[in-house]
């Protein structure tokens, strides 16, 4: 736990001077990442949380940090006494932006840095604070953040961009780009701005390091019918990376001149055609929902830009045929290693006799990955956790400060990594002595829910919203249920947690409908605070799939599961599956291990482990 007493003071002081009674710090850098630089840790600076989602709020007597349901426990665990704890999604708690507009009522002042906030929620925001009688919202342009952080803030990333090879992207720049200008025709657009650090990689097929575990590097980019401009610092271009964006008629300007050219670009919109009617009027830039308030402020405001979900999310969610085949070969590598991992991890634990802490069994997982082919690097921190630490859903365990993997108890292991022919996202809970009933009975419970979302079979159309009881149904017959969503999109070596599909109440999960190409996780779980926690994680894709009868004359969906790592044989009671669940669930590890064995060595111990956890139910 930090002290943020000392941070706390100075941030009000700042607050003074620039006439703020309320500063909003978010999670997200400059372009709405989920996952951030350690140079853009600021929410986790001035809080001491170190979780991947949540906005903090201080006014000069009180600070409140909000989070999701995932981090309810984290939370509790890392906020000190100068924190209020805000646990989004219950009952009667509100929003963040609830709260500050509640705190600003008497005409207070509510700032944020315009850069780490989209533009339509300050404007939501805006309106919020107005109607509790605050004055409006205010774009406070130095981070009072980084001024407090001074030198000890980490440097901005400097690693170099890599050009993603065409056998792994399988598609080549132009015709991405073709594709988008199509996008801005039907739309009679002057031009689309690229602030997603993900999407600006994927058009280009280039990726990067800056941001750990997550294959981007900081940029922008501005596309019209007849130019394409990367914003990126030159040092991480290398001269093969010149050559490439020049030859794919790319130009390139420094990062940071962005909202210098967006400001002369949007300017030129007000001079006349040839029939002397300001460009303004005809037509205007368009802009992702996620851009940031003060990029969208540099193009004009709303005279100037349309706000859309943005055509590049929806293209690369779609994977192309290359990236689909390179899913199915890279999950079955990756299957290889955690079966070798677990193997190995329960030999250690029962045979050996070796104590063993969280952080070092996962050090030894990914070891065992390393050695796979096409691999890059972990697609985002391990969690490995024993027992009670299971229960923290997005648990992270610390060097030096881990708990001993204790083999009577539950161990839960959710881990992936980035392959350049995909991205891999598994979990799977374990026990490697004697479970207790319950655990049994929760872990076959979500086990079930897993199962019946995979073998779903629903018309075109159907978004991740409508499916997301399939998962939970059996759960909620005992009064279960868990705090999570079911599923996230998953990028083809990119970001592990990837828009705009999802499975889960998110109301924005109802609004893009599910389609073949789609990569998305299948991740239903239960946990019992202070005791232990259960999920499965299978990563599956969307497809068409034949049915006796088309009502509608629709085509008809479902998944394939990619995932190749076996269930656990001691958490499953069977007397609680169905013939169809045991019939799925012997065909699945039959194909595990028909895909998998030739990676092991004959007689090895991750041949006998295996061979026992799919033997036929």
């Amino acid at each position: 736990m930090v002290n943020t007493t000392e941070r706390i003071s100075q941030l009000r002081e700042l607050m003074k001077k620039s006439k703020i009674d309320i500063y909003i710090v978010p999670t997200e850098d400059s372009h709405a990442s989920e996952y951030i630089a350690p140079c853009d840790a600021r929410r986790e600076y001035i809080t001491g949380f170190s979780g991947s989602a949540g906005c903090a709020v201080i006014t000069l007597e009180k600070a409140a940090l909000a989070t999701d349901g995932r981090y309810f426990n984290q939370a509790s665990k890392q906020l000190d006494e100068n924190w209020l704890l805000l646990k989004q999604g219950l009952q009667d708690v509100p929003t963040w932006q609830e709260w500050s507009a509640e705190q600003s009522e008497g005409g207070k002042v509510v700032g944020v840095d315009p850069t780490v906030i989209s533009a339509p929620d300050a404007r939501k925001l805006s309106e919020k604070i107005k109607k509790r009688g605050g004055q409006e919202l205010v774009a406070v342009e130095e981070n009072l953040v980084d001024v407090i952080w001074g030198n000890s803030r980490p440097a901005l990333p400097r690693e170099p961009v890599k050009i993603l090879p065409q056998q792994f992207a399988g598609v080549e720049v132009k015709a991405k780009l073709d594709e988008l200008r199509k996008e801005l025709e039907k739309k009679k657009s002057s031009g689309f701005i690229v602030s997603m650090l993900d999407e600006v990689a994927w058009l280009f097929n280039l990726r990067g390091n800056d941001i750990p575990y997550n294959p981007v590097f900081f940029s922008y980019a501005a596309v019209t019918p007849a130019t394409a401009t990367l914003y990126v610092n030159s040092s991480k271009l290398s001269s093969e990376c010149k050559t490439y964006l020049t030859d794919n008629g790319i130009s390139m300007r420094p990062y940071h001149k962005i909202f210098e050219d967006m400001d002369i670009l949007c300017k030129s919109l007000d001079s006349p055609d040839e029939n002397g009617v300001p460009e303004a009027k005809i037509k205007k830039f368009l802009v992702s929902t996620k851009t940031s308030w003060a990029l969208k402020r540099a193009l004009g405001g709303e005279a100037k830009v349309e706000e859309l979900r943005s055509p590049i999310g929806d293209a690369k969610a779609i994977k192309n045929a290359v990236e689909l085949e390179g899913m199915r070969a890279c999950h079955v590598r990756d299957g290889a290693a955690l079966i070798e991992y677990f193997a190995w991890l329960e030999d250690q634990l029962t045979v050996q006799k070796v104590e063993l802490d969280e952080v070092t069994a996962a050090d030894k997982l990914e070891e065992l990955r390393s050695k796979q082919k096409n691999f890059v690097g972990l697609s985002f921190d391990t969690i490995s956790s024993t027992g009670a630490n299971a229960a923290v859903i997005h648990y992270s365990p610390e060097r030096g400060n881990c708990s001993i993997i204790d083999p009577k108890a539950v161990y839960l292991c959710d881990s992936g990594a980035q392959y350049l022919d995909g991205t891999t996202d598994t979990t799977r809970t374990l026990h490697f002595g004697e479970p207790a009933e319950m655990e049994k009975k929760a872990y076959t419970l979500v086990l079930k829910g897993n199962i019946a979302l995979d073998v779903a079979v629903f018309p075109k159309g159907t978004s991740g919203f409508a499916l997301d009881t399939l998962a939970r149904q059996f759960l909620w017959e005992e009064g279960l249920d868990y705090r999570h969503g079911t599923g996230h999109g998953v990028g083809s070596y990119l970001n592990v947690h990837e828009g705009p599909i999802g499975i889960g109440t998110r109301i924005q999960y109802s609004e893009v409908p599910l389609a073949p190409g789609n990569v998305i996780s299948n991740e239903p779980g239960y946990y019992e605070d202070s005791a232990f926690g259960i999920r499965i994680e299978n990563i599956v894709m969307v497809k068409e799939v034949e049915t006796k009868h088309k009502y509608g004359d629709r085509p008809y969906l479902g998944f394939e599961h990619v995932t190749m790592v076996p269930y656990c044989r001691k958490l499953i009671d069977e007397s609680l599956l169905t013939k169809r669940e045991k019939h799925w669930l012997n065909e699945y590890h039959a194909d595990i291990y028909a895909k998998t064995k030739d990676y092991f060595e004959p007689d090895s111990i991750a041949v006998k482990w295996l061979e026992r956890e799919i033997q036929p139910i």
